[in-house]
């Protein structure tokens, strides 16, 4: 991501410099330094961190407090149940593998 995508960015979620610094935990003046790709001369790398952040922030992810917890009823489920669901999984996994590599190969 480039300076001019950063601000792009920005603008695409009609923020202004000071609200995108809040959304991203930055000081405006970072966000400044983003948006012109430079600090004092120097050329300024926007951190991956960053970068996922605006990305999380475009499909609306306002925090994350971490993978969650195993639902109460899945635990309460009858394992035949849950091993049916585990082989439906593998086998969906196993099919998108084969489009993968047949989508590799074709390419």
């Amino acid at each position: 991501m480039k300076g001019h995508d950063f601000k792009r960015w920005r603008k695409s979620l009609e923020l202004s410099q000071k609200q995108a610094a809040d959304a991203l935990g930055l000081k405006r003046r970072v966000v400044q330094y983003y948006e012109k790709g430079e600090r004092d001369g120097d050329p300024v790398k926007i951190p991956r961190s960053v970068r996922l952040a605006c990305y999380a922030i475009v499909i609306g992810v306002k925090d994350y407090h971490g993978p969650e917890r195993e639902r109460k009823k899945d635990k309460e489920r009858e394992p035949a149940e849950a091993q049916a669901d585990s082989k439906k999984r593998e086998k969906k996994e196993k099919k998108d593998k084969r489009k993968k590599k047949k989508k590799d190969k074709n390419a």
